[in-house]
């Protein structure tokens, strides 16, 4: 290609994820990886679902390998109604969803359909890397909020809704990417009545809400949502498979038919097949059960890291989740994750800097760790090797 090729203005500045980056890394042999997010290995159902799809395939292949509607499958979307309803704690109708392929088409849809490039969107501080590589790909203007331990300051938030006159915010309230921290009650009722008063539209990003192992569950900020200004994002990769690609969206009529238009272009429609394995979970009640013994084991990994972090003398502090799959910590003033992350790799071990979850960089002191990968031996070993390493 032409040194004078031009590529769109749109990817310039736009880099690729860190996370993917850092797989290239811990591919090595022996390496332990607390970088990723992926699910434990022993909690992808591969007998469940193979047994699934051959049933399905065998009973109704001809439609399930056909193209299908953009909208999704009719009958996944019937049996979304009453899981949505008594997991996320809001009412909605099977005319309401639109299953997507993963939750991250979700918020590419919703960016599509609502927001024009400069818009402003706001979005947690720190966020999920993934989210903020598409505001740039839009884009859009990314103003980050201020956020403490239990998420999203609401003082910030008004004075940056007042100031900047977003479009959008994007927020992971439960269990939040990269922290592991849960936003409390009253402020997603409190984000609810902002979004109203301000014609704001909430992008609610929720795929990890089921992975909770101790504390009590909350509603949804889209339970308050009395004025249609919030858009929920769900997901099936956490708690059944990433590699099924099946999430879903709730949002108001008008703007969820426009990101249907918007998906008709994208990739058509979420694979049939794998929207039917879903609805198979959902209808045969297979999901409660798996969740649960994920659940149990997740717990105990969580943990064995916190106890590891809690006698480690190279971190600051560190967060306390109640489920999810991520610990957030901060090192000592002055000590660069970035810069820790080859000498890591060396002993054994790897994670994900802290700076590439907030939008304007900086906090170099910060790092992200994944329990859910790794069983406790394997979380045992590898955080001996970050003492060492942070004690160098």
């Amino acid at each position: 290609m032409s040194e004078n090729a031009r590529y769109s203005k749109r990817t310039q500045g736009v880099t690729g994820s860190a996370i993917r980056e850092l797989f290239k890394l811990t591919a090595r042999p022996g390496v332990i990886s607390f970088g990723g997010g992926n699910p434990s290995p022993a909690a992808l159902p591969d007998d469940i679902v193979s047994d699934i799809s051959r049933e399905l395939v065998a009973t109704n292949g001809k439609v399930l390998l056909q193209y299908g509607m953009t909208e999704g499958l009719p009958s996944l979307r019937e049996a979304l109604v009453p899981y949505i309803e008594k997991e996320f704690q809001f009412k909605t109708d099977a005319n309401g969803i639109l299953p997507v392929t993963g939750s991250t088409q979700a918020f590419n849809l919703l960016l599509d359909a609502y927001t024009d490039p400069g818009d402003v969107i706001l979005t947690e501080n720190p966020t999920f890397l993934g989210a903020t590589q598409a505001m740039h790909l839009h884009e859009l203007r990314v103003v980050p909020v201020e956020s403490d331990d239990m998420g999203l300051r609401m003082d910030a938030l008004e004075d940056a809704i007042r100031k900047h006159r977003p479009k959008l915010l994007y927020t992971i309230p439960t269990f939040q990417n990269p922290t592991g921290v849960t936003m409390p009650l009253e402020r997603r009722r409190k984000i609810a009545e902002l979004a109203a008063k301000y014609d704001l539209l909430v992008a609610e990003d929720d795929p990890y809400h089921s992975l909770r192992y101790s504390g009590t569950p909350l509603p949804t900020i889209k339970h308050f949502d009395t004025a249609d200004r919030v858009a929920f994002m769900g997901s099936f990769s956490k708690v059944i498979s990433p590699g099924l690609r099946v999430g879903f969206l709730v949002c108001e009529p008008k703007l969820l038919r426009k990101c249907v238009i918007c998906k008709q272009s994208d990739d058509l429609h979420t694979a049939n097949l794998n929207q039917a394995i879903v609805e198979a979970y959902l209808r045969r009640d297979l999901l409660s059960p798996h969740v649960a013994a994920v659940c149990k084991r997740y717990g105990e990994q969580l943990d064995c890291m916190l106890d590891a972090l809690s006698k480690m003398q190279g971190v600051r502090r560190f967060t306390h989740p109640e489920g999810g799959l991520f610990i957030f910590a901060w090192l000592h003033e002055g000590v660069n994750a970035t810069d820790k992350l080859m000498e890591a790799v060396e002993k054994g071990v790897a994670y994900v800097p802290g700076t590439y979850f907030y939008p304007e960089g900086g906090h170099d002191s910060t790092l992200r760790l994944n329990f859910s990968n790794s069983d406790i031996p394997t979380i045992q070993r590898g955080m001996a090797l970050l003492d060492e390493c942070l004690k160098a």
